[in-house]
């Protein structure tokens, strides 16, 4: 197989024709971003394999860059088959002349994952000897880093020192490692690739970093909350938390610093967010209290409990030893979103939702005025396809000028749609 030549390239980096657009999941922010995936030469270069396929799926054009070495564990076959473009491997060729210029510059990110001991220290000292170094010497795009190796290999001076360089002197971000199960043989410690989930959602913080959000404090309260009623029973509600969760990822993503307090749910935490797990209201309103007044925007999507019992069964209610009936006396459960205005800083932005089954404008409209929101999200509790446990939502956002309607989409596109509206609110509050 003859390298690509400069029509080929041309091909391999043409867009997919709207028409055939392989993937439905295309999203902000990676849809239609050009994104350089390097890949060396290490055990761990299968995975890159799912990153390149994860990111098409949401729309990015990806260049992959295989080094010599990476063609021992993977071949330019395995990316082209997810990508739909051609893989590139050699530097020198008659057609392909300044080929490492074109892509580094047409790159809105470069990532190299795994990026071996070796790739380390050719990048630090600025090698330029295959098309993947070459590359990283031509582009003004910001460039990750994946380190993958052995963990003794990682705990040496010689490669720390090197990923350090990279990250402070030249302004590449350092990626991991993360620490568990290595190759077979080597048992388990630091050195372990993140897993590629966490690359695509690190190279959307890189594509979508840079504006209002970036360096603010975002505060996201998300999911149900549990009442115990007895040691194994509670009352609770159907939230899933996917909407929260979404706006933490999105709002982190856009560069911000993001605190997620969670009741329980079943997903797992979003990259790069610290969260906090709660499980009752009364848990959730102290650690938004701890955290609010640091916040500068404040989002209460979380569905809280309005009520718990007043005492909870100390042991398990048995119909046989308790009867036929059981008559549980509820009190209110402290108001999180509104009982943190007092602590918020008057130019934080503060966000509510509201799930109304009737009188969906007017009773958002009212909550807004009431609890001193800036804006509500107010979503139908009994449409479907919206609402708790969807994948999807129908939301309208009402505000100080009036309401906003937004069609049936993907929670993930809600939350950047809603953060889209506020987010110029929280940069002319500074």
């Amino acid at each position: 197989m003859h390298p690509p030549g400069d029509d080929e390239l041309t091909a391999a980096r043409r867009p997919w024709p709207e028409a055939r657009r392989p993937w439905p999941e295309a999203r902000r922010p990676w849809d239609g971003r050009r994104v350089v995936l390097g890949v060396t030469g290490g055990i761990a270069a299968y995975k890159a394999i799912l990153v390149a396929r994860r990111l098409t799926q949401l729309g990015a054009e990806v260049d992959t860059v295989l080094s010599e070495a990476a063609r021992h564990f993977v071949t330019p076959l395995s990316f082209e088959g997810v990508t739909g473009r051609t893989a590139l491997t050699d530097l020198f060729s008659v057609e392909g002349a300044a080929r490492h210029i074109r892509i580094g510059q047409d790159a809105h990110v470069v990532c190299v994952a795994p990026a071996t001991a070796d790739f380390l220290a050719r990048a630090a000292i600025g090698r330029a000897d295959d098309l993947l170094t070459t590359t990283l010497l031509a582009t003004d795009a910001p460039v990750l880093l994946c380190p993958a190796m052995n963990d003794r290999m990682w705990a040496h001076p010689q490669v720390r020192g090197n990923a350090q360089y990279c990250e402070e002197e030249l302004g590449y971000t350092v990626v991991g490692p993360a620490t568990g199960p290595l190759a077979v043989g080597e048992a388990a410690g630091a050195g372990r690739m993140v897993e590629p989930e966490e690359i695509v959602e690190r190279i959307g913080r890189a594509l979508a970093r840079g504006g209002p959000l970036d360096g603010r404090t975002v505060l996201v309260t998300a999911g149900p909350t549990h009442e115990p009623l007895d040691p194994v029973r509670f009352l609770g509600n159907r939230s899933s938390g996917r909407m929260g969760y979404a706006l933490a990822s999105a709002a982190w993503r856009r560069g911000a610093r993001v605190v997620l307090v969670s009741g329980p749910t079943q997903l797992p935490d979003p990259v790069g967010v610290e969260t906090v797990r709660v499980e009752t209201a009364s848990e959730m309103d102290v650690e938004v209290q701890r955290r609010v007044g640091d916040a500068d925007l404040q989002i209460f999507a979380a569905a809280v409990a309005d009520f718990r019992p007043v005492e909870p069964a100390r042991s398990k209610i048995k119909r046989e030893r308790d009867g036929s009936s059981w008559n549980v006396e509820l009190v209110a459960n402290p108001d999180v979103a509104a009982g943190s205005a007092a602590a918020t800083w008057s130019g934080a932005v503060r966000v509510g939702f509201a799930l109304e089954t009737e009188n969906l404008i007017e009773n958002a409209a009212r909550k807004r005025e009431k609890k001193g929101f800036d804006w509500i999200v107010a979503n139908p509790a009994n449409e479907p396809d919206a609402g708790f446990g969807a994948e999807t939502n129908r939301v309208t956002l009402v505000g100080a000028d009036g309401a906003e309607q937004l069609p049936l989409q993907p929670k993930d596109e809600v939350a950047e749609i809603i953060l889209d509206r506020v987010q110029d609110a929280v940069g002319a509050a500074s």
